[in-house]
């Protein structure tokens, strides 16, 4: 037995590279971090996006607050190991019948991050049924190499690159992963996974969480982390601050200096130096 996980759970991921679903917190705390969010997109009036998307741990301390949160700690510990550091958040948010998708892909295509111990939470701030194109797994497929993938930087496609792998996927091996909102699922950054639109008329909204244990580095640039568990012994990312309010000048600094730094590993070798939607 783990901190949260169980020792099949334990063994599920290691021989799946995935596990769901996951309890993080109630109905009504997932209902309370959406509000954050939309309370933001009210005051401004527009949907959260482009570089807003990612890093917004960095500017918003409820956002925060579910980085740090101790059951997705304690899972993601089973897995890593206790001296743990958040490299970025992203959220995916489908709008209702939104033609939004995710290709199919790994994590680790364009990322820099070595070895690849890492780990995302993907957490539902609503709930995520079938018909909202949920995330899909295809099982075991963390245990292939890295793929190639082609960019197609298609309009409703939500990853940064469009990326998708180069090889046919079977379908009817691939997992389907519905969640409450509320529940998280963790997958391996080499996993091969994607989703499909949302058909509902609600919003479908996620964070996905990306952990890494300490020792993790990154090889294209010099990059920046956040703290989240124990301690850094390597010192191989620049720590980032916590946000001492939302969208404070403290936050907005940390935000743009750690966002110029993902965007250089994430866009290498493109002319892109704002993320994507």
């Amino acid at each position: 037995m783990g901190k949260m996980l169980t020792e099949a759970q334990i063994e599920a991921y290691a021989r799946d590279g995935y596990v769901f679903p996951l309890s993080a917190f109630s109905a009504a705390e997932a209902r309370r971090y959406r509000d954050g969010l939309e309370a933001y997109e009210a005051d401004t009036g527009d949907v959260i996006h482009s570089n807003m998307r990612h890093k917004v741990h960095l500017l918003f301390r409820w956002a925060d607050e579910i980085v740090h949160h101790p059951r997705i700690l304690d899972a993601v510990e089973d897995l890593l190991g206790p001296d743990l550091l958040c490299w970025t958040t992203n959220f995916f948010i489908k709008e209702a019948n939104d033609p939004a998708f995710v290709s199919w892909h790994q994590d680790s295509t364009y990322w820099g991050l070595d070895p690849h111990d890492v780990v995302t939470a993907w957490v539902a701030l609503s709930d995520a049924p079938l018909e909202s194109g949920p995330m899909r797994f295809l099982p075991g497929s963390h245990k292939l190499d890295q793929m190639a993938h082609t960019d197609s930087f298609a309009e409703d496609n939500l990853l940064t690159r469009g990326q998708e792998i180069e090889m046919e996927v079977d379908e009817a091996l691939a997992v389907d992963a519905p969640l409450r909102a509320g529940e998280f699922s963790l997958h391996h950054i080499r996993l091969v996974h994607g989703s499909k639109p949302n058909r509902l008329p609600d919003r479908r909204i996620g964070l996905a969480v990306r952990y890494i244990p300490a020792y993790v580095r990154q090889i294209k640039l010099d990059d920046s982390a956040t703290l989240v568990r124990g301690e850094d012994r390597y010192g191989h990312f620049e720590l980032e601050p916590r946000p001492a309010a939302d969208l404070d000048a403290g936050a907005c600094a940390a935000h743009t200096a750690a966002m110029q730094r993902m965007l250089g590993a994430v866009y290498s070798g493109t002319d892109v130096t704002e993320a994507r939607r």
